[in-house]
């Protein structure tokens, strides 16, 4: 088992590449905190995992909310008395809608979640985290890192390329205490975040270009799925990855190279 002994926390562990990732990691040894707001679908995974023969809790939390979020860590924490490794990987896609029609409090609201959601999600970790070194992984994107056509994704761009700048920064003043950070970029992943997005007017704004037939080269189009994202979850929380810190990774078939 890779992760043999360690304390794994979760954002977003209720569904899609969370829940993907926070059933791997229970496989491989980890104890999971499964994070999330929906404490039905977390229970469903608290209660897989131990089916598996895994250890797992719910930890109900708003990621956007200082309060919840250090409670929530707090409760991992005193659970394990340990917590070495944070996959921050919950978020929104927000409204997607042409500038001058994008409310502030919708920008409020994407930033809110994506960027000061990861804050918090790392921050309360880092007391534990420095007693052994760890691991923390931020899902970002493919949006506002290597793709830029999503015209109208604005709001959304511009929170996952401030969590790339977020892991590098914190990924230096950590590294004495052995603790990495590393960011993931998964492009059209199968998952339920494109139910939860608003998009508004798009088509006044949409680039006049038309890609060829498969988006995502390496697989005809087809897109990737949450058990592949939490295959390079897994790698890059495991000592498999000893070396590697700051840096972000693309998970998405080639699409980010074409559709840039």
């Amino acid at each position: 088992m890779l992760l043999k002994d360690r304390v794994a926390v979760v954002t977003g562990a209720g569904s899609g590449i969370g829940k993907a990732a926070a059933l791997l990691l229970a496989r491989e040894g980890a104890r999971v905190g499964a994070l999330g707001r929906t404490e039905e679908e977390l229970q469903e995974v608290v209660d897989q995992i131990k089916r598996e023969g895994g250890e797992s809790v719910a930890l109900v939390a708003d990621i956007s909310d200082a309060d919840e979020m250090r409670a929530a860590t707090e409760r991992a924490a005193r659970e394990w008395n340990r917590i070495d490794i944070v996959f921050a990987n919950a978020g929104i896609n927000g409204v997607w809608a042409p500038l001058e029609e994008l409310e502030p409090e919708e920008w409020d609201k994407t930033l809110s979640v994506n960027l000061r959601g990861t804050f918090l999600s790392v921050k309360y970790a880092v007391p534990y985290l420095k007693r052994r070194g760890g691991s923390v992984v931020i899902t970002s994107s493919v949006n506002g890192t290597r793709m830029f056509s999503n015209t109208g994704a604005t709001a959304y761009a511009c929170s996952k390329a401030a969590q790339v700048a977020f892991a590098k920064m914190v990924a230096l003043e950590l590294a004495p205490h052995k603790v990495r950070v590393n960011v993931i970029c998964p492009g059209a992943i199968e998952t339920q975040i494109d139910e939860n997005t608003e998009k508004r007017d798009l088509e006044a704004v949409k680039p006049a270009v038309e890609f060829p037939e498969g988006k995502v080269p390496l697989t005809h189009g087809e897109p990737g799925t949450s058990e592949q994202v939490a295959q390079l979850v897994l790698f890059l929380a495991s000592d498999a990855s000893s070396h590697i810190s700051g840096t972000e990774i693309w998970i998405d078939g080639a699409q980010s190279l074409l559709q840039g």
